[in-house]
């Protein structure tokens, strides 16, 4: 089993006369070839065009200003606008996200913009396979042709949902569009994506000669989250039981949780049972660049530490606090924040500290956040205050998710640029994130004890012993492994059996909510999540308040219901659609 290499050089080759045949400004996509339509218009020229549109993934050469603008996991746009992260590093350095973070981002904030251009070129390099397609007449079968437009449909799905989610009501491009800038964005396109995703899922084979393809199954868990988005829940649950029941990656392992919570973020295990789709990265590729490798988060490092760079994206205090634990190890869904969690706030890294050894906690914390003493995979224990830029700033805390081991630090991680790349690919849907959005489905129709059922199988792998971190034999030499004397009190459970029918479907609805925080800490998704269930206001103004009591960096916030759901149409783009005074694109509400 191969894996599909999205190399930028690929793509740059593959990509030709299209772009001068639909192209228009408002897209402001770069010149990336001269090839001929009769070069495109083959076999090989719409497989590399295919590769193309892979290759935008990550949003890396593609119309941001950096690649961290427009990172596949969304790290600004969802994890720091949603309150489990912070921007981190000091007040000064990369400010445009300082707004984002407290709600205050107008339209001119360039961080819109860069995402919206990289994001619209993947959607024009899947538009170009389109077009391509129906022109290709040798060596190639009726077959492969529908199989081909099902895996362009499916980016094109992919690329449409992200700016969705974004920004609501954005212009809809096909390949078929002949002025671009005309288009208007007072069209509500979920149908549109469904239909893509729809096609995909009929027509995308099982399994995939290359591992980093869509496949059917990939399709079908994008069809069920875009009905979860319309509020389909009917259809949700019906798509969603077959990818639970039928689902296999694109190799063919038939999709299961991975049997430790830390798998699932080893570059090493990637493209495991739980991988649904995940952007392929590839580290120390003869490129002599980090192109190929996870530049998206390459300013997420823990500050003067191993990694070189740069202090950025810290958990937030509401997030480590929201891993507490009762004594039957459930979690605080109400009262999480009344107790915080024992930090070094204030502390000098020489000065002694000792990490509470007591609080029951959710063993997912270590592995997502970065606390002082207690290990850092395998570098040693998190030294406090010497990894953190500015602590008074943005808190104690480093993210941990994303970093690779020191044991495998030359395989996995990419050192050719000024902070480092890695080969752990970013995964848009893995198996547990199917779990629980099968959960919510399951709730909303009623399904209470089903619900239950999904939630508990993901606890489950929190709880399994395998899932703990462990203190080190030696502190002071990490590489020599670790003991079986847990780093903290951890302690979780799976739901009793009856609860969620206790809580009725509210009840069983906001555990589920809470479950997806928990399990899906600093990926992304959790201003998105809000925003769809309609409890964003109330989640983020309550955790300003509660943030602002320890750090500076989000005071002042404030999330305003029925404008910051969305973020705004960039004011490049309606200045680049207009003509004769006149704009296409309507500007979000509440947004000057």
């Amino acid at each position: 089993m191969r894996t599909l290499r999205f190399s930028k050089i690929a793509a740059i080759a593959a990509l030709g006369l299209f772009f001068n045949a639909c192209s228009d400004d408002f897209l402001k996509k770069p010149a990336l070839g001269s090839l001929s339509d009769a070069q495109l218009s083959t076999k090989p020229g719409v497989q590399n065009l295919l590769i193309g549109a892979y290759a935008a993934l990550d949003g890396n050469g593609v119309g941001a200003a950096s690649a961290w603008d427009a990172a596949a996991d969304n790290w600004i746009y969802g994890s720091i606008a949603g309150g489990d992260a912070k921007k981190g590093s000091d007040g000064a350095d990369q400010p445009g996200i300082n707004s984002i973070m407290i709600y205050s981002a107008g339209p001119s904030n360039g961080f819109f913009n860069s995402k919206w251009k990289a994001v619209y070129e993947g959607i024009n390099r899947t538009n170009g396979v389109l077009k391509f397609i129906p022109l290709v007449t040798a060596n190639i079968t009726d077959a492969e042709k529908k199989g081909l437009e099902a895996e362009a449909r499916f980016l094109r799905g992919h690329y449409y949902s992200e700016l969705k989610k974004m920004f609501n009501m954005v212009p809809y491009i096909d390949e078929k569009t002949e002025n671009p800038s005309a288009v208007t964005n007072d069209v509500d396109i979920w149908p549109k994506i469904e239909a893509d995703f729809k096609f995909a899922m009929d027509n995308l084979p099982a399994t995939q000669a290359e591992v980093g393809r869509a496949n059917k199954w990939a399709a079908a868990a994008y069809l069920a989250k875009t009905y979860l988005y319309e509020k389909k829940y009917t259809e949700a649950k019906t798509t969603f039981d077959m990818a639970i029941s039928q689902g296999v990656t694109s190799s063919g392992t038939k999709y299961a949780l991975m049997p430790k919570y830390q798998d699932i973020f080893d570059a090493a295990k990637k493209n495991m049972a739980e991988s649904v789709f995940a952007v392929q990265m590839a580290a120390n590729d003869g490129t002599n660049t980090i192109d190929n490798a996870n530049t998206g988060g390459m300013l997420n490092f823990p500050y003067n530490s191993p990694f070189r760079c740069c202090g950025f994206f810290q958990p937030s205090v509401d997030l480590a606090n929201s891993f507490q634990t009762d004594a039957n190890g459930l979690p605080l869904i109400d009262t999480y924040n009344t107790k915080a969690l024992k930090t070094d706030m204030g502390i000098k890294s020489e000065a002694a500290f000792t990490p509470d050894a007591t609080t029951p906690l959710d063993p997912r914390i270590d592995w997502t956040v970065g606390r002082r003493g207690v290990p850092f995979l395998d570098w040693g224990n998190h030294p406090g205050q010497a990894w953190i830029r500015d602590q008074t700033y943005a808190g104690p805390y480093s993210p941990k998710k994303n970093m690779y081991w020191q044991a495998t630090q030359d395989k996995y991680s990419d050192q050719h640029s000024w902070a480092p790349g890695t080969a752990i690919n970013v995964q848009i849907i893995r198996y547990a994130d199917v779990l629980l959005m099968a959960a919510e489905a399951e709730a909303q129709l009623g399904n209470l004890a089903k619900a239950q059922e999904y939630v508990n199988l993901v606890r489950e792998r929190a709880a399994r012993p395998e899932s703990f971190v462990y203190t080190y034999k030696d502190a002071t030499k990490p590489l020599n492994g670790f003991t079986t004397t847990p780093a903290a009190n951890y302690k979780i459970a799976v739901y009793p059996a009856g609860a969620f029918a206790a809580k009725g479907k509210d009840g069983a609805l906001k555990a589920i909510y809470f479950e997806r925080k928990l399990e899906f800490a600093m990926e992304g998704h959790r201003f998105f999540d809000l925003a769809r269930w309609g409890i964003a206001d109330q989640a983020l103004n309550a955790y300003i308040t509660n943030e602002s009591k320890v750090t500076p960096d989000v005071s002042g916030g404030k999330f305003i219901k029925g404008v910051n759901e969305y973020f705004p149409i960039p004011q490049s783009q309606i200045d680049l659609s207009t003509r004769n005074g006149k704009s296409s694109l309507k500007q979000n509400p509440g947004y000057q």
